[in-house]
């Protein structure tokens, strides 16, 4: 009789129990989606500042880099600026160097902080600095 008053007891347990772990395990598995993003943004910026100082140490013009760095992007809005070009009769140790940046924004811990009052500036700047050596 006894053992059956305390399985009545622990019957909604589990419930309670899984309804205080699951918010913490949403929270962790978002945290792992969004930091799966940010390295992807990261590798994929640095993919495009290679591909911009390949063409400027081909000695091309600012438009075509640009044009190359967007595609090597893959949609995400990057800027490109050129830090070191070519010169005309380069040396050995000339080299073009470009930075590519991005603004990357995160989904779940910006809708988590946003639902705790917010007041967090959204978006960090990834960067991503390429050089390649003048072609001569």
């Amino acid at each position: 009789m006894r053992a059956s008053r305390a399985k009545g007891r622990d019957r909604g347990a589990a419930a309670i129990e899984m309804a205080l772990v699951l918010p913490l395990l949403l929270l962790v598995l978002g945290g792992i989606i969004d930091f799966g993003r940010l390295f992807g943004a990261q590798m994929t910026i640095t993919q495009a500042s290679r591909e911009g100082a390949r063409i400027k140490a081909l000695g091309l013009s600012d438009s075509d880099m640009n044009t190359r760095v967007g595609a090597a992007a893959n949609g995400m809005a990057v800027s490109a600026t050129t830090v070191t070009a070519c010169p005309n009769q380069p040396a050995l140790t000339d080299a073009a160097v470009v930075r590519v940046s991005h603004v990357f924004d995160f989904i779940v811990l910006d809708s988590v902080i946003n639902l705790f009052g917010g007041g967090w500036a959204s978006g960090i700047t990834l960067t991503s600095t390429g050089s390649m050596r003048c072609t001569g």
